[in-house]
């Protein structure tokens, strides 16, 4: 039995970390444990979708910078599972940095393959991810049309 409460909850983390890895992998579960870009920027967004979708009706937030017609700035939020949190997570890490028809390209499958495979069952992340992605860059194609 452990001494203290902290070395019993780290014990219980190992534990729990171990299974999620068994389920899903290292790269899905280190994105959900330590994601990246998460958050809603306070300023300088350029154009940002929110949206709901999938069979869990998970919601997905995508805020973005973009300059000369390149993402600088990709940040995420969501609702949904761990699973989801790894997709927008590694959305954002595809898309930062790279020019607006880089995203445009971008399929479901292109997420899932950076994630080294998700489960069968839970591909509909990534979808929800390309169709927020989708919605952003037509809000802002028209922004700038304006």
């Amino acid at each position: 039995m452990p001494k203290n409460f902290e070395e019993y909850t780290n014990r219980l983390q190992k534990k729990i970390t171990k299974e999620d890895i068994k389920d899903h992998n290292e790269k899905i579960v280190n994105l959900f444990y330590n994601p990246k870009n998460w958050g809603k920027p306070k300023r300088d967004i350029s154009v940002f979708v929110e949206r709901r979708g999938g069979p869990k009706d998970y919601f997905l937030g995508l805020y973005v910078k973009i300059v000369n017609n390149n993402i600088i700035e990709a940040n995420f939020i969501t609702d949904g599972c761990g699973v989801m949190v790894a997709t927008g997570s590694q959305l954002t890490i595809l898309i930062k940095n790279k020019p607006i028809n880089f995203a445009e390209n971008l399929k479901p499958d292109d997420i899932d393959n950076a994630l080294m495979g998700l489960p069968e069952e839970e591909k509909y992340c990534t979808h929800l991810a390309i169709e927020t992605l989708k919605d952003l860059i037509k809000k802002y194609k028209q922004k700038e049309l304006t």
